[in-house]
């Protein structure tokens, strides 16, 4: 090749206008986005886990109160009204200690994801796959008819 071709080329690509293009470089999407402006506090996370794991004390509270409430109920064997509030407050108590240990166990992961910056996102999301797992709701009972 001539070095005149090769200047003509070079004159022509000018001509067309740059792509922006470069391989060690990601563009920006437009409206901002871009890697960029990524940031993560770790002062953030780990507040942010310690008020979920915070939450363990005020979900403990109502639970004594709520054990409080139903202490009076004595035998609940021949009054359905009875027998059924009890049934209730089974369920509950459960769902209400579960979203307790939930709170601690996602607080403490966030914790740890705050003070670490280390775990993968696949990590993380196998973490709290687990805590999924782990504190599946329960079935719904109150107002089933369960052979009334």
């Amino acid at each position: 090749m001539a070095w005149d071709e090769w200047e003509r080329l070079k004159a022509d690509a000018a001509a067309r206008g740059s792509t922006g293009m470069q391989l060690n470089h990601v563009p920006p999407e437009p409206g901002g986005g871009g890697a960029g402006d990524l940031k993560s506090d770790k002062k953030a996370w780990t507040k942010a886990g310690e008020d979920t794991k915070g939450l363990q004390d005020d979900i403990g509270k109502a639970l004594g109160k709520l054990d409080d409430g139903q202490s009076g109920l004595g035998d609940t064997s021949g009054v359905q009204s009875a027998a059924a509030r009890q049934e209730l407050y089974e369920s509950w108590k459960k769902y209400v200690a579960d979203v307790k240990g939930r709170c601690g166990e996602l607080g403490g992961l966030m914790e740890k994801s705050g003070h670490d910056l280390a775990m993968s996102d696949a990590d993380v999301k196998a973490e709290l796959d687990k805590i999924k797992a782990k504190y599946h709701d329960t079935e719904a009972v109150g107002g089933q008819a369960k052979g009334r």
